[in-house]
């Protein structure tokens, strides 16, 4: 049945393209894929909140305080069976993999990504792996963009901004809040974009947040509706969070690295790292309660007016009216959380580090303020720093301030934090980045030359391959020959530059046409004159295994317009400056969204 009403609508969007415009197409397609992004964040969603429901539920009547440590167990070792057994064993995790795709594989993303990760990141984090859904929700998102691209023939670009749609689409809907979703797209994924092109990731960030707000109960998404009124003469406290998260960030990236690092280092059998991570995870959920799935519960519990509330059904419920306890409860939870995330990932779960970056960042907002409150410096709205303390941490982790300002400022509901949260997310931006260059998500693509970052020239080079402009069809001098030969060459052929070889075809130098004008119309010299009399060492040497980017480095530094490339230590062509700008200016051109 579900193929047939599949076939239907193929047939349909068939007719469509065939009587709309191009333009009118992409405007048709982002809503499609909005749709489809938005229904897998209701099954995801949908799936983790029920799950926690049950736990909360068996905890509350049965008094079962470890029933939440069984549950990562199970879903650990179901993730690792589904990859097995259903995904070829091996499934990509992350974002990262979107960039990936959009700079070396013509944004072509494979048709198992649209199910994978619904599948293996609902067993994850549904069953309470301590990490989050947008992710695998974003590059589900991706993919629908990517496949629907395929099908219907589309372009690169427009493929690029489909992804871009799947993107935004994803986030809106996971939040309820389709700008967030927009800028998200932007400071992620598109490296130069029109303004004609926001038109259909607007539209599909819209349809995701409609669809959303339509089918998913508001209980299951992050949002706060009570928050305090800013005040201007709390602004150096916001200050002094904005440098906190900022730092805090940079412990997250580090440790998260290692310990997942460490994990994929484990050559042992799936299931049994799976089960060592997740027995870890669990010891880690008994005690602390909250680091159970995304964890976003807690987080409204922490910004409300009863935050003693975090402590029922845990070792230190007892403590609840203690605010000190309290605070070094949530204190502790803040900094084991990037351990429960790195393990969870790094031992076989699928997921992201999105939500716990709004998790660590509303409990350093509530530690700030509530520590402050405490030692009766001032008096700190405490639901607001909490608030805010996301903006920062997600600010810090993914180099992303606009998403990160313009989010909570949804999901709190209004803009009357957008002073604070600016304060707070550039602050955190700027620190991270001074001590991180590429966001955490990135990091390890960035060093492999694969993934964009912020710098256009960089992005575009790194999609280069140096051996495409690469020419080794010139004529070749030997060191003995006169230059009767070299004139001979030059009348017979367009080149000006010669490469100047021995018997085994070692590079012993260069000879430029236009640094020897007057010895060629000279008859005499030019019969008495050897090679090897005239030729010159190379200012620098190009090696095919270099990037496009340290290619025109080169160039730059010798201003040069010919470098002779060397391979296996032999001669082996030239590349022509002109070549790498020409290929630079055409990627340029299929690259930039319009």
């Amino acid at each position: 049945m579900f193929k047939k009403y599949l076939s239907k609508l193929e047939i349909i969007i068939d007719w469509a393209q065939s009587i709309l415009t191009e333009k009118q197409f992409i405007f048709l397609s982002s809503v499609l894929v909005g749709i489809s992004s938005a229904f897998a964040v209701i099954v995801l969603k949908t799936f983790a909140h029920w799950v926690y429901v049950f736990a909360t539920y068996i905890n509350g009547i049965l008094k079962l305080s470890f029933i939440n440590s069984i549950l990562p167990i199970a879903g650990l070792l179901l993730t690792v069976l589904v990859v097995k057994r259903l995904l070829g064993g091996s499934i990509e995790k992350g974002t990262p993999q979107i960039l990936y795709s959009v700079a070396k594989k013509a944004s072509i993303i494979p048709k198992k990504q649209m199910y994978a990760h619904i599948m293996t990141s609902s067993l994850t984090v549904g069953l309470g792996g301590s990490a989050g859904l947008e992710s695998p929700i974003v590059v589900t998102g991706a993919a629908f963009g990517s496949n629907y691209a395929q099908k219907y023939k589309l372009s690169y670009k427009d493929r690029t901004l489909l992804i871009g749609c799947g993107v935004a689409a994803g986030i809106a809907a996971a939040f309820n809040a389709p700008i967030a979703g927009v800028l998200f797209a932007i400071e992620f994924l598109l490296v130069d974009v029109s303004i004609s092109a926001f038109t259909p990731i607007m539209i599909a960030a819209a349809t995701g947040a409609i669809v959303s707000e339509i089918v998913l109960d508001e209980t299951v998404l992050l949002n706060f509706r009570q928050q305090q009124e800013f005040d201007y003469h709390k602004i150096p406290f916001y200050i002094m969070l904005g440098i906190l998260t900022g730092f805090i960030s940079i412990y997250f990236t580090r440790n998260f690295q290692k310990t997942e690092h460490f994990f994929h280092r484990l050559k042992i059998n799936p299931y049994k790292k799976a089960f060592i991570g997740a027995s870890i995870l669990a010891v880690m959920i008994f005690v602390f309660p909250t680091l159970f799935g995304e964890g976003y519960e807690s987080i409204k519990v922490l910004a409300e007016s009863n935050p003693g509330e975090i402590l029922e059904n845990t070792l230190f419920s007892s403590f609840k009216d203690n605010s000190w306890v309290l605070l070094a409860f949530v204190a502790a939870t803040m900094m084991m959380k990037v351990f429960a995330t790195a393990i969870t990932l790094g031992s076989g779960g699928n997921g992201g580090n999105f939500a716990p970056s709004l998790f660590v960042g509303s409990y350093v907002g509530f530690v700030f303020s509530k520590f402050i409150n405490l030692t009766g410096l001032t008096n700190l709205p405490v639901s607001n720093f909490t608030m805010v303390g996301m903006a920062g941490i997600l600010s810090g982790l993914f180099h992303a301030p606009l998403t990160a300002i313009f989010l909570i400022a949804e999901i709190t509901g209004g803009y009357s934090l957008m002073l604070p949260l600016m304060i707070v997310a550039s602050i955190s931006f700027a620190i991270s980045k001074q001590f991180e260059k590429h966001s955490m998500d990135v990091k390890e693509l960035v060093k492999k030359g694969h993934a964009f970052t912020s710098n256009k020239d960089h992005n575009v080079l790194s999609t280069l391959d140096t051996n495409t402009i690469i020419q080794t069809d010139f004529l070749t001098l030997s060191p003995n020959d006169n230059l009767e030969k070299l004139v001979d060459l030059i009348s017979h052929s367009n080149q000006t530059y010669f490469a100047v070889v021995d018997s085994e075809n070692h590079l012993l130098g260069i000879v430029n046409f236009n640094n020897i004008r007057e010895i060629i119309f000279n008859k005499y010299r030019v019969k008495y004159t050897l090679v090897k009399d005239i030729m010159i060492q190379p200012l620098d040497v190009v090696y095919p295994f270099n990037s496009m980017e340290t290619v025109m480095n080169k160039f730059e530094k010798t201003k040069a317009t010919y470098l002779p490339v060397v391979k296996d230590e032999k001669y082996f062509g030239f590349i022509s400056k002109s070549a790498a700008l020409e290929a630079y200016r055409s990627k340029l051109r299929s690259m930039t969204i319009e």
